[in-house]
């Protein structure tokens, strides 16, 4: 990573432990344990969240990240963070670590959900 920003965010993450960022889709992605919980787009910093942690993003103000599909916006389950976290690490840390827990149980759902049924084999 470069500065300014980048260095920001080596900042911000760096209590939450085990945090990699990588460049992607224009944007960043910042994964734990190999789970995409947060990502970066146009100098924007957005965390993933659900029906159990959206209403915080909505009580702060702060909406979710829309992207232009091919046909209509598309809007994804990651949320804008609020500003004045970006000068309270302690309370920082504890959303980040919500968003990698949200990112954990969203896996866990999308792997259920791509079992292929079981067949069985008559002999």
């Amino acid at each position: 990573m470069a500065g300014g920003f980048d260095d920001l965010l080596a900042d911000l993450f760096e209590p939450v432990g085990g945090v990699s960022i990588r460049k992607m889709f224009g944007g960043m992605g910042v994964f734990r344990e190999g789970i995409m919980f947060a990502l970066v787009a146009d100098g924007v910093l957005y965390l993933k969240a659900d029906e159990g942690t959206t209403a915080d993003f909505q009580a702060e103000g702060c909406g979710p990240f829309v992207y232009d599909g091919k046909n209509k916006p598309h809007v994804m389950p990651y949320w804008r963070l609020p500003e004045r976290l970006y000068d309270e690490p302690d309370e920082f840390r504890d959303w980040a670590l919500a968003a990698f827990a949200v990112a954990e149980r969203s896996k866990g759902e999308k792997s259920k959900r791509k079992r292929p049924p079981k067949r069985k084999i008559n002999a």
